[in-house]
């Protein structure tokens, strides 16, 4: 059973720690980006160093009381706000803000768990090389919260999820052990893989303090383009001739409906869109060539062998630096243009690559047959992974809608299941989906993870609700 943050807690923090460390939450802690869990007051601990997280988590593991690890606050399954149970301490990796060491012909990097993912990126680039992992958040997001949540992003086509960027972790256990894991080994088969339990643990079995992270060069030529597909299927067979003709040099192939850009046209006049008239479907490849080839010329060949298959109308190949970033602006900003509308119900669902037309298909007759509903449908193609988000009909705000959210949410979801797909692709479970852990997850493997909960966790102090839901 957990104790709520009490003054005697409180003192033992103070008195143990530097003063500056623990404070009052700011409102910015209490609350997450979609307005879904809020909090009214909290004590938050702002550690700079691994030791002094050791040292919170001793205190808090002697008190039994709940700690949320917190990192750029931009996960959008309340994994970083607990509304409910006992008062728990927030933990901010803000402070642990150093890239360590940078190994160049190693190609790694190290960086402590606070650093925003655009100083990681950006460390990648001074030594000419490439961190791949690329969010619409990453000017926030933080590189503990992306390797607890194992993001996502655009290039999972290519480079993998946050796992399969990270080398080793150092981390603090829940009962303040520091497990210093921070290898830059390709191949160490020494028994339980620690770092692939922590990572994607949403801070439910540790708290991340650092990471050692894969890089890649950089590729030599890059090249965007905007194709125009018939539909879902015809996008598919054109991401199929894409890797056979380029194999790896795909780094990313996303989905695009007309609604999402339909409502960029208004919500954000401001940015450019890529053809006068928004297409049905479009989609923006964006390829990464070694030296010698031409990005530009490959995208053409692609580009006619879609027209040749009938599987594209039309196309645009970006022509400078500019004109690349213009088009990706257009990817980055639906998500804004669709939090502007309001959504009824948004879905980070992934099926099998050759389901994705089923399930858009056979997805929008449902959501058709639960009422009124604007759709907008978008994504990475390339694993498989959709946003399937339902909007309030034209007139109408969600507020319209509050009694169909969960109807809406399972009617989607037991389809995805149906598929053999899943309820969460990118984006974690938090608190949001535990429910939906429990309905659609297999047995043994929630077994399995109650199990490993309760032996690394005995007091249920980590991330308290996230992932696994509290016992009634």
């Amino acid at each position: 059973m957990l104790n709520p943050v009490c003054d005697a807690f409180e003192a033992r923090l103070r008195a143990a720690l530097p003063p500056h460390v623990i404070k009052a939450a700011e409102p910015r802690y209490l609350e997450e980006p979609r307005g879904r869990y809020e909090v009214k007051s909290g004590l938050m601990a702002l550690p700079e160093n691994v030791a002094q997280v050791a040292q919170i988590v001793r205190l808090a593991n002697a008190a039994r009381v709940g700690i949320v690890p917190y990192g750029g606050g931009t996960g959008l399954v309340g994994g970083q706000v607990a509304p409910d149970g006992p008062a728990p301490l927030i933990v901010s990796l803000e402070r642990m803000n150093a890239i360590r060491a940078v190994y160049e012909q190693e190609n790694v990097l190290i960086a402590e768990a606070g650093v925003i993912l655009a100083d990681v990126q950006a460390a990648a680039e001074a030594v000419e090389r490439l961190f791949p992992l690329s969010l619409a958040s990453e000017g926030t997001a933080r590189i503990g919260g992306n390797l607890a949540s194992n993001a996502g992003g655009v290039n999972v086509l290519r480079y993998g999820n946050a796992r399969d960027l990270c080398l080793g972790l150092e981390a603090v256990l829940p009962d303040g052990t520091i497990w210093n894991g921070l290898s830059r080994l390709r191949k160490d088969n020494t028994g339980y893989d620690l770092r692939n339990l922590l990572i994607g643990a949403e801070g439910s079995l540790g708290i991340i303090t650092a990471a050692s992270l894969k890089l890649s060069p950089r590729p030599a030529g890059e090249g965007t383009a905007f194709i125009v597909v018939q539909d879902p299927e015809a996008a598919i067979s054109l991401l199929s001739a894409a890797r056979a003709q380029l194999g790896d040099g795909i780094s990313a192939f996303e989905l695009i409906h007309r609604q999402g850009l339909d409502f960029m046209s208004e919500c954000l006049p401001d940015i450019r869109l890529p053809f006068a008239q928004n297409p049905e479907w479009c989609v923006l490849i964006e390829v990464g060539l070694a030296r010698g080839l031409d990005p530009q010329g490959a995208l053409e060949t692609l580009f006619e062998t879609a027209l040749d298959a009938g599987w594209a109308s039309d196309g645009l190949i970006a022509q400078s630096a500019q004109q690349r970033r213009d088009f990706w602006s257009v990817r980055e900003h639906i998500p804004e243009a669709n939090r502007r509308i309001g959504s009824v119900s948004s879905h980070d669902i992934s099926v099998p690559i050759s389901a994705v037309p089923e399930f858009i298909a056979r997805a929008g007759e449902v959501v058709a047959r639960l009422g009124p509903f604007r759709v907008n449908c978008f994504g990475h193609l390339g694993d498989g992974n959709l946003h399937y988000n339902i909007f309030p009909d034209a007139g109408k705000t969600r507020a319209d809608y509050l009694q169909e959210r969960d109807i809406v949410k399972s009617a989607v979801h037991d389809l995805v299941h149906v598929l053999e797909g899943s309820v969460s692709a990118e984006h974690g479970i938090g608190r949001l989906k535990t429910g939906d852990l429990e309905k659609y997850g297999d047995p043994a493997k929630l077994a399995a993870m109650r199990a490993i909960k309760a032996a690394l966790d005995p007091n249920g102090i980590m991330n308290p609700g996230a992932v696994l839901a509290l016992k009634s």
